[in-house]
């Protein structure tokens, strides 16, 4: 029996998101405090629908790294693994909010203190005895983690679990947004399922160097281009790679691409955006619930929009995921399954 049902793998933050919801970002005058990073929400959000789940990251020795663990451990996910790295600083995220469609946002990442897990961490958490593995993107943007990330994906896939690639692509954390592809593509053999945005298909399977193209110089909103079903299709067509790759279309859904060139449209829940920032996070956490579970590709990401469709009508990320009883009571009083 597995020692947990899932291991997330990556970055971690204190998120400050906006309280005056609609101001321009200059005339914020108050935030509220939560917990975010991607497989950091993956691993609350799962954890709320049942699944017994661990989490790598890593923290400072500071007091943001203190909110990290307590918020954790009072949410039931195992922190026994997570180091804490003298010398460095738990990461930082504020957040604006003005809906429907702009959400901006500035990371505190220098010196981060999970994109120094080691494969000495990896070594310390029993990955081969999980059901499941979840890493993400942004681990690949430096080292020590970069490795460390290859190496925890090696150890799951030669104990035959199956492996979630969360593309997670953030412009800014990458020296060159064109090196995210070059690592994606990298890692790809050792993947099981990719999960990402059109935009984040596009940016990690770029045919062209001219299809990222850095506005005024700025690497950290490079406008990608991309022909989607090409990079779909290419993706796919990796030797040994992903044998589904799950791709985000917000209010439309979800469609699931398999190997052998199927495809299976998930279709969303409408409802009234407040914030989009983590509903990508709470369909990857419905998602991987629906199939570590034995749920079909339809249902899980079914589950998976519902999770997300329920965090978009919220504040904040993970201290907002959507609880099991809730989620499917979501997803009935909206036509089911």
């Amino acid at each position: 029996m597995a020692s947990f049902d899932l291991i997330t793998m990556g970055r971690s933050s204190i998120d400050l998101y906006a309280n005056d919801i609609g101001a321009p970002f200059e005339e914020i005058t108050s935030f509220a405090a939560y917990v975010g990073g991607s497989p950091t929400n993956i691993a609350v959000g799962a954890r709320r629908l049942g699944l017994k789940v661990a989490v790598l990251t890593a923290v400072g020795e500071d007091k943001v790294g203190d909110f990290i663990l307590k918020f954790l451990r009072d949410e039931g996910v195992e922190t026994h693994y997570i180091p804490r790295r003298p010398g460095t600083r738990s990461s930082a995220v504020i957040l604006g909010i003005e809906p429907p469609d702009r959400f901006p946002l500035v990371y505190y990442r220098d010196n981060a203190a999970d994109i120094q897990l080691t494969i000495d961490d990896v070594l310390a958490i029993p990955i081969a005895e999980a059901g499941a593995l979840e890493i993400s993107g942004t681990g690949l943007s430096r080292e020590p983690s970069r490795s460390a990330t290859f190496y925890a994906a090696e150890l799951a896939r030669r104990a035959g679990k199956p492996v979630y690639l969360d593309l997670d692509f953030r412009a800014d954390q990458w020296h060159d947004p064109r090196a995210f592809g070059v690592m994606v593509r990298a890692l790809l053999p050792l993947v099981t399922v990719a999960i990402g945005t059109v935009e984040e298909v596009n940016a990690a399977m770029v045919q062209s160097p001219a299809d990222i193209v850095i506005r005024h110089q700025q690497i950290s909103a490079p406008e990608i281009r991309g022909d989607i079903e090409a990079n779909i299709a290419a993706m796919l067509g990796v030797p040994n790679g992903p044998e589904a790759l799950v791709v985000k279309r917000g209010a439309k859904g979800a469609t699931v691409h398999l190997r052998d060139g199927d495809r299976v449209d998930v279709p969303g829940f409408p409802v009234e955006i407040y914030n989009v920032l983590g509903a990508g996070d709470a369909f990857a956490a419905g998602f991987i619930y629906g199939r570590s579970k034995g749920w079909d590709w339809f249902k899980s990401a079914r589950l998976g929009n519902a999770c997300g469709a329920i965090v978009v009508m919220r504040h904040g990320c993970a201290n907002f995921m959507g609880y099991h009883d809730e989620v499917l009571d979501f997803v009935t009083a909206r036509g089911g399954f």
